[in-house]
């Protein structure tokens, strides 16, 4: 996940708005939307806390886009980063630079909720934070970029595809705790990859009903799908193809999403193929509005706001997640100024919240600090 844009490049510039976009949600964006939206209303309506949520099993929410977008995003920047390494640096070098980020981002993951930190491995766990996730698409999208041809990079993502579907419905397992299972069994607490992690990571699995071992086929498919866009945006020639491609990938995604589906349910926290493809299809879609915002219609002023929170991505990250501020500087500057607006109080809280986030990522933007793993 490389954080600083590259200047020479106006679709790179798309890329990393659409970052901060993705970005401004997770870190504490989204608190700020709903409390604005509750404004106009008495009490939240259902499908602001239906879509400002992650579904609990089965079924899709905006919410539930937000890491899929990620790795998506690190995925349609590769093709720019690496094409500027590939025939000037040895393959070696390059596959070097690719191991050391994912080992960074790793430890990353596990410092933000593997208790790395507290040097107390029982309380430790081991594979169980987005940013794993995103090391794990990463490398495998990386290897595919150095060694596969376009062609070969489609042929890779169908495959990652095809085959978590077929381990996850035609592998039946067996647990202790619940007894052997037919193949096909996708329950929040019995699948067969929840079993993989359990058996895998032992006292250090996490403890939740998210599949991460088997899961790392869904992160290599959004990551390539991703990937596969980035390709679109730098070798299809002219605006017009670039959206048509990028549209046609976005609904064609959605259409396999939704009637694969039918077959293998969309839930996140599997990461199932057909989760993959619906998200992948909208994201498909955001990539294209952004093209059209920065470098069709050049209302790079639009998306500026994004593109700061875009270009220090992994800073702010980590800085709401191991330190919010709505927990230390914001609750100390600005709690009590937020009680003068009455019923406004929350939105005010979490406006001037993310005000105090923005001007540091500007002070750093504006600084050409671009903090890199």
């Amino acid at each position: 996940m490389d954080s600083a844009p590259d200047t020479r490049s106006q679709r790179i510039a798309a890329i990393d708005a659409l970052r901060g976009f993705d970005m401004f949600f997770l870190t504490g964006g989204l608190a700020l939307v709903v409390a604005g939206i509750n404004l106009f209303y008495e009490k939240s309506p259902a499908w602001l806390l239906k879509h400002a949520a992650h579904v609990q099993w089965e079924g899709f929410a905006a919410w539930d886009l937000v890491m899929p977008l990620f790795l998506f995003i690190v995925g349609t920047a590769m093709p720019f980063s690496f094409g500027r390494r590939i025939g000037s640096e040895p393959v070696w070098k390059i596959y070097f630079k690719v191991i050391k980020r994912v080992v960074a981002l790793f430890l990353l993951g596990m410092v933000v909720q593997g208790n790395l930190l507290s040097f107390e491995p029982d309380k430790m766990s081991l594979y169980c934070n987005t940013l794993q996730a995103i090391a794990s698409g990463y490398l495998i999208a990386a290897i595919c970029l150095l060694n596969l041809s376009i062609r070969w990079q489609v042929a890779a993502t169908a495959i990652l595809l095809a085959a978590y579907w077929l381990v996850m419905k035609f592998v039946p397992f067996s647990d202790p705790a619940v007894g052997s299972c037919a193949a096909g069994v996708l329950e929040p607490d019995r699948n067969v990859a929840l079993l993989v992690d359990k058996y895998l990571m032992g006292s250090w699995q996490d403890g939740t009903n998210y599949a991460w071992i088997l899961g790392q086929f869904g992160f290599g498919a959004m990551t390539m799908l991703g990937l596969l866009g980035g390709q679109m945006l730098k070798l299809v020639q002219g605006h017009g193809k670039k959206l048509l491609c990028l549209a046609a990938a976005g609904l064609g995604c959605l259409a396999l999403g939704y009637f694969w589906s039918l077959d293998f349910p969309m839930i996140k926290k599997l990461f199932t193929s057909s989760m993959v493809l619906w998200a992948a299809g909208w994201c498909y879609l955001l990539l294209a509005l952004f093209y059209v915002l920065t470098d069709v219609l050049r209302l790079n002023w639009l998306t500026f706001f994004f593109s700061v929170i875009g270009s220090n991505a992994i800073f702010v990250y980590m800085w709401t997640e191991v330190c919010p501020p709505t927990r230390n500087f914001s609750r100390v500057l600005f709690t009590g100024f937020s009680e003068c607006f009455g019923d406004g109080r929350q939105f005010v809280f979490y406006l001037c919240n993310y005000a105090l986030i923005w001007s540091v990522l500007y002070y750093l933007y504006k600084n050409r600090t671009f903090i890199k793993v």
